[in-house]
């Protein structure tokens, strides 16, 4: 039986795994404000330790009636029991190359829909890998990545290509991302995730053609040569200079397995490039060049359970462009644009979001190890517009 037949079988729509955590207590804050608990998203909190939940349930002023679980990546047993709860898992415990491996395997093997906020490629190959085939038999749809990576960027691209469809008739073989401004902070969860991906490289070299490699995530697929998007560049398109970006190695990785999971609705010979504006003329070069020598999130002490400030996350945002070319010199520009924060503020709702995405959207085709376009698509991006501050618009 496919997990999606399950949501009023099991005891909990979504059970928040990790909700103590910096990122968990923002999505249970957002659950709470948003949707309430005695309503029809029926939530639970989860972690490994019962007085910090009801300490973060006190705190954030949630009903004392909202469930609580007790479980612990290290105790099997416990993460089973929590996944056959519930219809859909939300996990903020990472890195998820360290705490992520169980989780995922009950999840695919009892059918039960998954969501996190996974940038470790190396890991999420693993895990296609292992898992894949498991989660379409179950109907378990295991969607990584439904935070700043990848979603705007990855639904950007989705969203561009539908307009695309109306306005020009047909899908576009060349789309760029152009991160055109944003303002927030990481947290120690993030880099966390960062470092201890570095540390397995030092381990294990061939990680780093993971890394390098934009068809990581498309196994038996290699398109198109992709640009490098690691130096800075003079954009012709939008007439600016343009700097790599931290979080291109993640989103390209995605988007290619998004259409790779389309059946290569964006064509075969694909080609994405991601990267951040800085500006004409000489001042724009040296923005980009000061971007791309900069080694601040590799020397960031931060600690995990850190984190923007409130301020911080309600004062930031973030705006994207992306430009589609066909091969007829044609072109179509959208933007993407979040009202917070986009590590965190915009992240916790962007995953809340996708859970109930999930929960609340039955799907008739198999599961597996998906992408959120490919998972939620249309659906979702409604779902944003609607509740999470997003904003999808045609340029």
């Amino acid at each position: 039986m496919k997990g999606k037949t399950m949501s009023n079988e099991r005891e909990f729509g979504i059970v928040v795994y990790g909700a103590t955590g910096y990122t968990g207590r923002l999505v249970a804050d957002y659950l709470n404000r948003q949707y309430g608990v005695n309503g029809d998203i029926n939530w639970a909190m989860a972690g490994r330790s019962q007085s910090k939940l009801e300490a973060v349930r006190d705190e954030l002023g949630i009903a004392a009636d909202l469930p609580l679980i007790v479980a612990d990546a290290a105790d099997a047993a416990s993460v089973k029991s929590m996944v056959g709860r519930c219809s859909v898992v939300l996990t903020t415990v990472g890195p998820y190359q360290l705490y992520g491996n169980e989780l995922v395997a009950a999840c695919a093997a009892a059918g039960t829909d998954y969501v996190d906020l996974c940038g470790e490629p190396g890991w999420m190959s693993e895990m296609i890998g292992a898992h894949h085939e498991t989660a379409k038999t179950s109907g378990a749809r295991i969607v990584f990545s439904c935070g700043f990576d990848s979603i705007p960027f990855d639904l950007g691209v989705f969203f561009l290509q539908q307009v695309a469809t109306q306005t020009l008739g047909q899908k576009v073989a060349c789309v760029k991302g152009r991160v055109r401004g944003s303002k927030g902070g990481w947290s120690g969860g993030t880099l966390a995730s960062f470092k201890a991906t570095m540390a397995a490289a030092a381990k294990n070299p061939e990680l780093i053609n993971v890394l390098d490699n934009p068809f990581a995530l498309t196994p038996g697929f290699i398109g198109a040569d992709q640009p490098p998007g690691t130096e800075p560049i003079y954009d012709n398109s939008i007439e600016s200079w343009v700097a790599p970006f931290v979080m291109a190695t993640i989103n390209t990785k995605n988007i290619h397995r998004s259409n790779f999971l389309l059946d290569h609705q964006y064509g075969a010979d694909f080609v994405y490039d991601e990267m951040i504006i800085t500006g004409p003329g000489d001042d724009g070069e040296a923005i980009a060049n000061a971007i791309a020598s900069d080694t601040s999130m590799a020397n960031d002490q931060t600690q995990p359970g850190e984190g923007p400030t409130k301020e911080q996350r309600e004062t930031g945002f973030y705006d994207i462009l992306f430009v589609g070319e066909n091969d007829k010199g044609e072109s179509v520009r959208i933007s993407v644009y979040g009202d917070m924060d986009p590590g965190y503020g915009s992240t916790s709702k962007m995953i809340a979001e996708s859970a109930i995405s999930l929960l609340k959207t039955p799907s008739d085709s198999s599961g597996g190890v998906l992408t959120p376009a490919s998972a939620m698509g249309s659906n979702l991006v409604e779902r944003l517009q609607k509740n999470a501050g997003l904003t999808f618009k045609i340029e």
